[in-house]
């Protein structure tokens, strides 16, 4: 498998979390230290924190949540994403840039995100 679809794999699961309402499925993709910086509130720092504000949003969640890698990257054990997310015809529309860190098991796990919201407004 490429690294795209490694990464995607991961997006994949998260999305399908979040449809679920599973704020802790949603933050099992994070590092412990990981960092989320979003304009739909305010920076999450750890596991726990991204857990609390995943709880909040996963409450609104719809069956239209997709998020599509369009750009990937990697060199030894980082690798970043570009992705593009959206909930149909909801607010909460724009691209993701994140950071990923190789696990010692050799999986992937999110270090640092930053949401960019394309709505008007955002």
């Amino acid at each position: 498998m490429s690294i795209r679809d490694d990464l995607q794999e991961i997006w994949d699961f998260y999305v399908a979390a979040y449809r679920s309402g599973d704020a802790a499925g949603c933050a099992a993709i994070f590092t412990d230290d990981a960092e989320v910086h979003s304009p739909y509130g305010p920076p999450a720092r750890g596991r726990a924190a991204i857990e609390a504000l995943h709880g909040v949003w996963v409450q609104h969640a719809g069956p239209n949540k997709t998020l599509e890698v369009i750009e990937v990257g990697s060199s030894e054990n980082l690798a970043w994403t570009l992705a593009a997310y959206s909930e149909g015809e909801a607010v909460g529309n724009g691209t993701s840039l994140s950071v990923f860190e190789r696990q010692p098991n050799g999986g992937w796990l999110i270090r640092v995100c930053s949401l960019n919201s394309t709505d008007a407004g955002g």
